[in-house]
């Protein structure tokens, strides 16, 4: 399971961190300097976050429904506090676009849903071909 669990966070997180430095680089290039670092910020934490979602999984197992139910809580907290982090800089740096830290922020989701949307079209396609 964590073998699996470890090869969807890299694949994932690979792919949110290619995009963010992609079109960092673009927004560079175009001269749209905050934005850039803004996006990067925030898809970096969005990563972190991700990873650190998947590695703390496992140690929820096993234990005792109070002793489950106090770590997550723990762990939403300390994720939620790792979140504002690039939001507070956002907030009082102007290097930092505060809206494209928030995009940043759900970079790794809209990665994972644009995935199995085109995973999803993939085999609709192939299902019509097969037809």
């Amino acid at each position: 399971m964590m073998e699996t669990l470890r090869k969807t966070q890299k694949k994932y997180g690979t792919l949110a961190l290619s995009l963010a430095i992609a079109l960092g680089i673009a927004c560079f290039l175009l001269g749209f300097k905050p934005i850039g670092k803004g996006f990067i910020l925030g898809s970096l934490f969005s990563v972190i976050n991700f990873t650190l979602m998947g590695e703390t999984m496992p140690m929820r197992m096993g234990l005792s429904r109070k002793k489950v139910t106090g770590i997550a809580f723990l762990m939403i907290l300390l994720r939620y506090g790792l979140m504002a982090v690039p939001l507070a800089l956002a907030i009082r740096m102007d290097q930092f676009h505060l809206a494209a830290v928030i995009t940043g922020l759900f970079n790794v989701q809209l990665v994972i849903m644009t995935d199995h949307i085109w995973h999803m079209r993939l085999t609709k396609t192939r299902n019509k071909q097969a037809l």
